[in-house]
C-alpha cells in the first residue's frame, strides 16, 4: 500500500471540509507504525488550532472517508495541529514563513554536514536561505527534510 498516494487521495477528497471551519490543511500523512496503520491529518489557522478545531474535522470528514473507502485496511485518524516545529512540504508551507529560521537536511553533505540552519529568504525552485552572510538556493531534490526552528 502506498502511503503517499493514499494520503494525497485523501487530501483532495477532505480538502472543502477542512476549509469549511476555515482551517488550512497543511497535511495528511498515511504511515504504519508497528503493526498499527494511522491516518493523520494536520491543519492549521491563524492564531493556532485548538481542540475543539481537531473534533470539528474529525466529525466532519469520518464520515466522508467512511463513504468514500479510500482506504482498505483498517486505521487510525487523527487530527491535530502541525506544531511549533512543523515540516515543511509544499512551495506554499514555504511561503508562509519567510523570514522564519528553518532547518534543511540534505540528502548529500553538503561542507562536511547534512544540516543547514538559515533564514528563509524565499521559495523558487526550492528554499532560499540567508545562512550567516550568504544566501543560496537550495533546490528541492537536494533536500530530504525542512522543518520550522521553535517560534520562541
Amino acid at each position: 500500500m502506498a502511503g503517499n498516494h493514499t494520503a494525497k487521495q485523501v487530501a483532495e477528497l477532505i480538502k472543502p471540509y477542512v476549509e469549511q471551519f476555515g482551517l488550512i490543511l497543511w497535511d495528511v500523512r498515511f504511515v504504519k507504525e508497528g503493526a498499527s496503520w494511522y491516518l493523520r491529518i494536520f491543519i492549521d489557522k491563524e492564531g493556532g488550532v485548538t481542540i475543539d478545531d481537531c473534533t470539528d474535522v474529525s466529525h466532519a470528514v469520518d464520515p466522508v472517508l467512511d463513504e468514500a473507502d479510500p482506504i482498505s485496511v483498517s486505521y487510525y485518524l487523527e487530527v491535530c495541529s502541525p506544531g511549533l516545529n512543523r515540516e515543511l512540504k509544499e512551495p506554499f508551507h514555504f511561503n508562509s514563513f519567510i523570514g522564519s529560521e528553518i532547518l534543511l537536511t540534505l540528502y548529500k553533505a553538503e561542507n562536511g554536514s547534512k544540516s543547514v540552519r538559515g533564514i528563509l529568504e524565499a521559495f523558487n525552485d526550492g528554499p532560499v536561505l540567508k545562512v550567516g552572510d550568504e544566501v543560496k538556493e537550495y533546490p528541492t531534490s537536494a533536500v530530504a527534510k525542512a522543518t520550522l526552528c521553535d517560534l520562541d
